[in-house]
């Protein structure tokens, strides 16, 4: 969860405001209805009244939405824009709008639930030729020389310095990425379009493709940077490349296995690929690089995987399995009584009271319970109608 110090850094972020700005513009028109997905604390709900905006619908799931209802409130803006505390999937609006805007990258657009929201956003709000912002995102790849960046995410465990092997940690190290702090110069092998998310069809959360390339410099590649180029709207652009402005999206690193000594003429092939699982994405790149010549002797073969850079254990693995049966500990015990009380009558004193008499090992006081059923109630109950 972002904070509001988060948000603050964000716009901050001149480059970005400047851009997002100037797409609002182009895009509101007066009298119109706007979708701010992810508002944070309100700036692009606030920008879309300046630029004439009817009505606001501006969905946030993070607490920080109070703060922007007061700052909307301070600006003169309470009465054109909605608040809808919750994931824009769950919200049901009174109309359809002409823009929708959103920012709910990381450091990539693949983040999260982002472009499943975006897909389900558009067919639920979106006016039929109704704008949105952005338009699309290309990914973008190159190979990279950076001994400073590998050394610091996998490179620390061959120089512990304490005479142990650490393999372990670094087999794990080396299925993890990291920001991609590269200059433009550091780039061996050059940029390649990996892929393109357009808004206005995309369907799913995943992406795949595959990179080539042929050396054409001697130097040694220590994995692959990946970043983003942004269409607003239309002119309007930005970029996390390595040789743009430095922005909030940093680009993103995928360390090989081992550092890869190529000559003019070698070649590399990345398969790239990109999967939505649960949560967050799972992310796998295999590499082969080869010799020049008629030969074309493999000089490395790597599959790497960040599923493979979670240490998780054989026990945890195993209650992923669709054959698993699953037993509720004590905690679970405890989440399915307190769920079962709230039957839209009974205060959460009164249920948290039935749990201390239900649990006394687990709380001692029912004010205890209180906490654990005030969570509950939190992410799962809804206002009264009226």
């Amino acid at each position: 969860m972002y904070s509001v110090a988060d948000y603050g850094i964000m716009i901050a972020d001149r480059v970005r405001m400047e851009a997002y700005m100037q797409a609002l513009r182009s895009a509101v028109r007066p009298g119109g209805v706007v979708v701010d997905i992810g508002t944070g604390t309100g700036i692009f709900a606030l920008l879309a009244c300046r630029f004439g905006a009817r009505r606001v619908y501006a969905i946030e799931p993070n607490d920080a939405i109070q703060v922007a209802r007061e700052i909307a409130r301070a600006n003169g803006y309470a009465e054109r824009i909605e608040f809808l505390q919750m994931l824009s999937t769950r919200a049901v609006l009174p109309e359809k709008a002409d823009v929708i805007v959103s920012d709910l990258r990381g450091r990539l657009p693949l983040c999260e639930h982002h472009i499943p929201s975006i897909a389900d956003a558009r067919q639920r709000f979106l006016v039929p030729g109704g704008k949105l912002i952005p338009q699309c995102d290309t990914l973008w790849a190159a190979g990279v020389e950076a001994p400073q960046l590998y050394r610091d995410l996998v490179g620390l465990w061959d120089e512990t310095g304490f005479d142990f092997d650490m393999e372990e940690a670094r087999r794990i190290a080396v299925h993890t990425t990291c920001k991609g702090k590269v200059g433009p110069d550091q780039l061996l092998l050059e940029p390649q379009s990996w892929a393109t998310l357009d808004y206005a069809t995309v369907e799913s959360p995943g992406l795949r493709g595959t990179l080539s390339w042929t050396a054409t410099r001697t130097g040694t590649v220590h994995g692959l940077v990946v970043w983003f180029d942004s269409t607003l709207a239309e002119g309007v652009q930005i970029s996390n490349a390595p040789d743009k402005p430095a922005l909030i999206y940093s680009r993103v690193f995928f360390p090989w296995e081992k550092p890869v000594s190529l000559a003019v003429g070698d070649t590399v092939c990345v398969a790239l690929q990109a999967d939505l699982v649960g949560a967050d994405y799972i992310w796998r790149w295999e590499t082969c690089a080869r010799g020049a010549g008629a030969t074309r002797p493999l000089k490395a073969h790597f599959q790497q995987s960040t599923f493979s850079g979670a240490p998780l254990s054989a026990k945890q693995l195993r209650k992923h399995a669709a054959d698993y049966v699953p037993v509720l500990d004590e905690e679970g015990q405890i989440d399915r009584f307190l769920l079962a009380q709230i039957d839209g009558q009974t205060s959460q004193e009164a249920v948290a009271r039935r749990a201390a008499e239900r649990f006394p090992a687990r709380f001692t006081r029912w004010e205890d319970a209180l906490t654990r059923i005030a969570e509950l109630s939190q992410k799962y109950s809804c206002s009264r109608p009226g």
